[in-house]
């Protein structure tokens, strides 16, 4: 009982913080409809401000993560979410477009400061359990959530100007992640790694390598998606930025169920074999978001989000016993690069909408999830010798199923 409860309340205070700083990465699409509006910002100039929150971010993590891997940075925690507070804080008050650029930028650096730290921390916390850490990453998706919540209250009443006030939730998320860094359980060694590395041959880096390609192609479709599609939902169901915000909360929401059944799933059945489920159902669901109009449009929105969320934490782990040896730059690419490569491809996305429509630009996100999906075909549990690998997965397909 006693070392339940030490190793769920860091694991919670964690999940909170996280949530503190995932929110700005959320905040950053959220704020899009309102620089468009203001400022009157096309497609492509909109996805460029994704561009340089998620570009920066994506290029230094795994960095960030290598160095983790020499030496525990526990203090990383609160000073990165600080950061990741600031850049948002300011975004709305820097006229000018390169200062923004900048100013999101800054929150770039503070998220990729904070995720193979924390990474590694909530490993510990939860001393490898699949559960423990989708309550972790359920905390990232909570902040998602919140974020177009928090900023159409913020910044529709006041303007872009008010954006100073959405650094509140970094100050409450610095207090979180001092509060569960003092309660990390005393038994444990904080320069640790991974759970297995101590019985692990080799790192595995041609599986790796696929697992990141397949979480490339996931990152595309969300942060398009995330960028879009609160423009978008204002098209095809003809609302205006109360049907955009509420499209966007609900693929961050969506998150959230979608995080806590991956742990579930992953306590009964093979990661392995719940992410290739995952990215096969998620194709299906991104052709309704861009294919269906109307009302219909919100429910193929959470089936998205919940079949991109179900792979979320699995994805961390499995970079983790694959790599067990450099769990830092395991979690700075699979949180980090292999992720913000979406953001690279967005303003893609912006200039083929500008050319074209935004649901011709969006189309070629419904292959994506299905390409993931072959990427994963070849990969197998870590830990389980392929010889005594089943060939059949521990949820069995029916005839002709991926």
């Amino acid at each position: 009982m006693g070392r339940k409860t030490k190793t769920n309340r860091p694991i919670a205070l964690l999940a909170w913080g996280h949530g503190c700083v995932d929110v700005y990465q959320g905040a950053v699409a959220a704020l899009l409809p309102f620089f468009v509006a203001e400022r009157h910002y096309g497609y492509a100039a909109a996805s460029g401000i994704v561009l340089a929150a998620s570009l920066l971010s994506s290029v230094i993590q795994p960095l960030f993560g290598a160095l983790t891997d020499r030496t525990a940075l526990p203090w990383l925690l609160p000073v990165s979410t600080l950061a990741g507070g600031l850049g948002v804080a300011l975004s709305g008050v820097c006229g000018d477009y390169a200062l923004t650029l900048a100013a999101v930028a800054v929150t770039g650096i503070g998220v990729a400061a904070y995720h193979p730290e924390s990474a590694r921390v909530a490993r510990l916390a939860g001393r490898g359990s699949h559960t423990a850490l989708s309550w972790f990453s359920l905390g990232g998706s909570l902040g998602f959530a919140a974020a177009p919540l928090l900023v159409t209250g913020v910044i529709a009443p006041g303007g872009l100007h008010a954006s100073p006030l959405l650094a509140i939730p970094a100050l409450a998320g610095t207090g979180l992640c001092a509060a569960a860094l003092r309660a990390l359980p005393g038994d444990q060694d904080h320069t640790a790694r991974s759970p297995r590395s101590k019985a692990a041959d080799r790192d595995d880096w041609r599986s790796f390598t696929l697992l990141s390609g397949a979480i490339v192609c996931r990152s595309i479709v969300f942060v398009g998606l995330s960028a879009f599609v609160p423009l978008y939902a204002r098209q095809r169901t003809g609302g205006g930025n109360l049907a955009g915000t509420a499209a966007l909360f609900l693929l961050y929401l969506g998150g959230a169920v979608g995080t806590l059944a991956g742990g579930k799933l992953a306590d009964r059945f093979r990661r392995v074999t719940v992410v290739r489920w995952s990215y096969a159902l998620t194709g299906p669901a991104v052709a309704g978001v861009v294919l269906v109009p109307g009302p219909p449009l919100y429910l193929f929105i959470a089936l998205t989000s919940a079949g991109l969320y179900v792979p979320f934490s699995l994805q961390v782990t499995l970079g983790q016993d694959y790599l067990p040896h450099r769990v830092g730059t395991a979690g700075g690419v699979t949180l980090g690069l292999a992720i913000g490569i979406g953001g690279i491809a967005t303003p893609l996305i912006g200039t083929l909408a500008d050319a074209t429509s935004l649901r011709l630009a969006l189309t070629p996100l419904i292959a994506l999830p299905l390409l993931g999906r072959l990427l994963l075909h070849p990969l197998r549990e870590p830990g389980i010798p392929a010889a005594a690998a089943r060939p059949e997965p521990a949820i069995r397909p029916m005839p002709g199923g991926p």
